[in-house]
């Protein structure tokens, strides 16, 4: 019998039946989508999504406003005073001003955080990230997961199956098998999906229902309990939110499903990733908002580089070089560090590094020692601004973030209160004075969007290009500086040149056909249809808020209702 009265129309316009990704499982697609499971969703949907709706407007308000202000500056021949694109929110000056606040005691299992791996929730991933000697293992429904409905359901397959220790399995040429039971394996942090996807193969009334809300959801409802037994959770990762309402947004969403299944308020811990640029003007009234909830604030880099694109790309004077040059280094990037550790320290939570996206380079001992001395300085950077971990792509690179995270001698370093003056001028300080936008920079975002676009289309989420591992945040970049480049007429550091749509348009043919070519695929590779996708991207003549929901229809299966 169902435990929720008057149960919603939910609809599954999915095959629920289709064989698992990997070897055979004790659990189904059909035992994580019961009834009851489907009408937690539904409620959660039902209570929450006019407001995520309302979140997601206020964005393209805040665009709006954006954009206003730069044809002002363009219109001042470049001038930019009196002009405020971002401040801090007048009406939470209290918050702000309020001394006795502070986030949530760290939870069991997340005292010690010096190293999380990062990865989708594919059943072989699953069992190497646990494996990996790292703290904790944040589980990716997001940048590095192609919402494919095999994805997205055997994901909470996979995962229902490794917290209740039977996700061990063989194929014909290799074992996969935990080291160790799960409760003491690395404490996992599951990322749903942003407010701003949909999962269109499940309906509530005829309505999609929200991607967030599905993903977290479907994994409180079968875990939450399971994981309170073993005192390892449920923790999140919560990800590309803009404004303080989509924090309370999770808030409620947090306190309504642990009373409806009668587990604790306060029992939920969530981290948010710090990746857009309007968030980075609300970080205190972030954590403020989830207080009872907070583990902490996250440097999300690529996304956040991609944000501050993306956000003033029609702002003159705010046009970044080839990517290589967009450092840690960058005035408005080591402005945001600092004030993130800053707030994270002096409201008494973890503030989390960025991510290290080198992977082993095999077969070439000297280009892989200069890509591990990278990770380790990247590293010892984050340790003494005062990070208190930090995020690695390949378990081999976790003992390198172990050694220089363990040498604070402590779980954490939330007692350091390092000085900071950073004012909005400083987070909006996008000039870098090395390097300029060149040919090779053009064809090496052509190349990296081609690549993770096609490979994203095929159901794959993290894809290795050039000895990193590439995830939607970096082929946002991509994408959104070649926009950014045409629509200002940049011109071209080595050529003289200025970018125009032409010039775009003719080197993304060139790459289409060469990585055409050199497909393992052969003709059923997807570079064309991804290439349809970006072309309009990549001539200034739209562009979409995110790659992800572009090319989302793409990989549907939908299917007649089920239910």
């Amino acid at each position: 019998m169902s435990t929720f009265p008057n149960p919603p129309r939910v609809q599954v316009l999915a095959d629920i039946d289709s064989t698992p990704q990997f070897a055979p499982s004790k659990t189904t697609v059909s035992d994580i989508l019961t009834p009851d499971a489907l009408q937690f969703v539904a409620l959660l949907h039902r209570s929450f999504d006019d407001r995520r709706k309302k979140c997601l407007e206020n964005r393209q308000a805040v665009q709006r406003d954006i954009d206003a202000g730069g044809a002002q500056i363009a219109q001042n021949g470049g001038d930019a005073s009196g002009v405020k694109l971002f401040q801090l929110p007048t009406e939470t000056q209290r918050v702000r001003d309020d001394v006795s606040w502070q986030g949530a005691v760290p939870a069991p299992g997340l005292a010690e955080r010096h190293s999380e791996i990062t990865g989708p929730p594919l059943r072989n991933m699953l069992v190497n990230a646990l494996n990996a000697p790292v703290s904790t293992y944040m589980v990716d429904f997001e940048d590095s997961a192609a919402p494919t409905w095999a994805n997205c359901v055997y994901g909470q397959v996979n995962l229902f199956d490794a917290i209740r220790d039977q996700i061990d399995f063989r194929t014909p040429r290799k074992e996969y098998k935990l080291r160790a039971p799960f409760a003491s394996l690395p404490t996992i942090l599951v990322r749903p999906r942003g407010w701003h996807m949909l999962e269109k193969h499940v309906t509530v009334d005829g309505i999609p229902v929200s991607a967030s809300l599905f993903d977290f959801g479907l994994f409180f409802y079968h875990n939450a309990r399971k994981l309170v037994e073993l005192g390892k959770g449920p923790y999140f990762y919560l990800p590309k939110m803009e404004h303080y309402l989509e924090a309370r947004l999770w808030n409620d969403v947090f306190n309504v499903a642990q009373d409806v299944l009668g587990i604790a308020r306060g029992t939920v811990r969530a981290t948010v990733l710090i990746e857009t640029l309007p968030a980075a003007f609300q970080m205190e009234e972030i954590l403020f908002e989830l207080r009872a909830h907070s583990a902490g604030l996250n440097c999300g880099r690529w996304d956040y580089i991609f944000s501050t694109i993306k956000r003033l790309r029609n702002v003159p004077g705010h046009v970044l070089p080839d990517r290589q040059h967009v450092t840690m280094k960058a005035p408005f990037m080591d402005a945001y560090v600092q004030r993130l550790i800053e707030v994270c320290h002096r409201r008494g939570v973890h503030a989390m590094g960025g991510m290290a996206a080198y992977i082993p380079i095999k077969n070439d001992e000297r280009a892989n020692s200069a890509a591990l001395a990278q990770v380790r300085a990247d590293k010892e950077r984050e340790l003494n601004k005062g990070h208190d971990g930090s995020w690695v792509a390949h378990p081999a690179l976790a003992p390198i973030c172990n050694e220089v995270f363990h040498s604070m001698g402590t779980p954490n370093q939330i007692h350091f209160r390092p000085e900071c003056n950073v004012q909005a001028v400083d987070l909006l300080n996008t000039r870098i004075s090395q390097g300029g936008v060149t040919v090779e920079g053009i064809r090496q975002n052509l190349s990296i969007g081609l690549q993770y676009m096609e490979a994203w289309l095929r159901g794959s989420g993290c894809v290795p290009i050039n000895n990193l591992m590439e995830d939607a945040a970096t082929a946002e970049v991509s994408r959104c500086q070649l926009y950014q480049w045409v629509t200002h007429r940049v011109k071209l550091s080595d050529t003289g040149d200025v970018v125009t749509p032409d010039l775009t348009q003719s080197i993304l043919e060139e790459q289409v056909s060469e990585l055409s070519a050199k497909s393992p695929l052969g003709k059923d590779n997807k570079f064309e249809l991804a290439a349809k996708y970006f072309l309009p991207e990549i001539r200034g003549e739209k562009f979409s808020e995110f790659l992800t929901t572009l090319l989302y229809d793409e990989i549907l299966t939908l299917k007649t209702s089920r239910l």
